[in-house]
């Protein structure tokens, strides 16, 4: 069975092993060598004994054989110490002749005494060696209760165990595909041996789990079977959980999808609108246009198509965010020079309600110039949207240790504690009222944040509104050091 001498480790012990076979060895070797020795000893020095001590020492002899060895080597252990006790001491010497009533008796009881310890011992160690297998047993079914099916791994850790407990050198969950069995997953421990023999144990409609190894007892495969059945419920788990999986990503899919034709239709038809307003006006030939006519029209044209390129660059960044499509290159970058950028690209309007508060001599900071570019046009956007006209938006900077903290301060209705994370989420102001954008613009600056290895976090303005704070790492300064030289 699973006792060939292999180097696997593990396999359940047998039920009907009782004592092992090395103590039977043992035993039966002790015996061998000891009663030779003890009879030469007693029968030199026989006259001056009474009979009853080389009974006692013989029976003690074969009690601790039958402790060690166990039945199958107390029996004739008894029957040769019977013999030798018949042989040697018992009048008439070197025959197996009894002239005595007593000395039947004496060796009866000695032949009895022997047995019965034996047969005891023996009880006793296949009760041990059932209790163990038993333990043994509980031990590896239990690990099964407690299994959590529906993860990925949980199979090939399965089968690992299986390999592990019944001393196998590889496990294997098969499937039925038309003829065929095909592997689903599969486990190996060790080089073949050419005595491993091949156990398939069927573990439900189509599976089959196959162990290669050692020959396994019948308790060991009914133990075999609840694995198999294990390990068929790990594979269902998983397939679950697979589908559960792309079911998910679906599902968020179409939410992204319906969100993102919700801000398109809702937010890009009012600069299309816009667009196609004025250009009709301009086309009709019925109407003769003033020059301040036509230019009100043509501005209206570059607001609206500068309010598309804002949407669709929003729409196109969350996209390649969503999908990793991006690279950050950080170098050393003056943050003056970078919200200089964003300011110039502002129309007059908001251009004008922009202040500005960046000390002098600010060092660099460590980022991407395009994105930290899009990461401040998108965080003064939003203030600008959420701030009320005649109002203004504060940009200040300041170096706080290893780090430069810029701050985009509006006074606007600002955001609720508990509200302060979802205005990260992509189209998240399609729960709200405020006009324009697909509330696109801070989950994109977030994304570029982090991407950057910059924070953004939000804080309340004193007074009321929102605080976008924006924390760069510093850049180190040409003598290999970080911070101011």
């Amino acid at each position: 069975m699973t006792d060939r001498g292999t180097d696997l480790p593990g396999g359940l012990p047998a039920s009907t092993a009782g004592v092992t076979r090395n103590r039977r060895r043992l035993a039966l070797l002790g015996f061998v060598v000891v009663l030779p020795a003890l009879t030469s000893i007693l029968v030199s020095t026989r006259a001056h004994l009474s009979y009853a001590t080389p009974v006692l020492l013989v029976l003690l002899l074969v009690v601790l054989v039958a402790l060690v060895g166990g039945l199958r080597v107390a029996l004739p252990a008894s029957l040769a110490g019977g013999l030798v006790l018949n042989w040697f001491f018992t009048p008439p010497y070197n025959t197996l002749v009894v002239d005595r009533a007593d000395h039947i008796v004496v060796l009866g009881v000695y032949l009895a005494v022997a047995v019965a310890v034996s047969t005891v011992v023996d009880l006793a160690a296949r009760r041990t060696a059932e209790a163990a297998r038993a333990r043994a047993e509980a031990q590896a079914l239990a690990s099964l209760a407690g299994a959590a099916l529906s993860e990925q791994q949980t199979l090939p850790d399965l089968l690992e165990q299986v390999r592990v407990v019944f001393g196998m050198r590889s496990a294997a969950l098969l499937e039925q595909d038309g003829s065929d069995w095909v592997t689903v997953t599969s486990v190996d421990g060790g080089t073949a041996d050419a005595r491993d023999v091949a156990i398939d144990v069927p573990a439900g409609p189509g599976l089959l789990l196959r162990v290669r190894g050692a020959e396994l007892f019948a308790e060991d495969r009914r133990v075999l079977a609840s694995f198999a059945e294990a390990a068929a419920t790990a594979l269902e788990g998983r397939r679950l959980a697979e589908r559960a999986t792309e079911a998910a990503e679906l599902e968020a899919a179409d939410r992204v999808r319906t969100a993102l034709l919700a801000a398109v239709g809702h937010d890009l038809r009012t600069p299309l609108a816009g667009i196609k307003a004025a250009v009709s006006s301009l086309r009709q030939t019925d109407m003769t246009w003033t020059a301040s006519d036509r230019d009100a029209f043509l501005e209206t044209i570059e607001e609206s198509s500068d309010r598309l390129q804002a949407l669709v660059a929003n729409l196109l960044d969350a996209s390649r965010l969503r999908a990793g499509a991006f690279s950050a290159v950080s170098v050393a970058v003056g943050l003056v020079e970078a919200v200089d950028a964003v300011l110039l690209s502002l129309p007059p309007p908001d251009r004008d309600r922009l202040l500005v508060e960046l000390p002098t001599g600010l060092p660099d900071a460590m980022a991407d110039p395009g994105l930290l570019e899009r990461v401040l046009a998108n965080l003064v956007d939003n203030a600008l949207r959420h701030t009320p006209s005649g109002t203004f938006v504060t940009v200040t900077a300041s170096l706080h240790g290893p780090e430069i903290v810029c701050d985009v301060i509006d006074h606007g209705p600002g955001i609720s504690p508990v509200d302060r994370s979802r205005a990260f989420a992509p189209f998240q102001r399609l729960d709200d009222r405020t006009p324009g954008g697909v509330g696109l613009g801070l989950s994109v600056a977030r994304g570029f944040a982090e991407a950057m290895h910059a924070a953004i976090v939000p804080r309340e303005t004193p007074g009321g509104g929102l605080t976008m704070r924006l924390t760069l790492p510093l850049a180190p300064n040409p003598n290999g050091s970080g911070g101011v030289s």
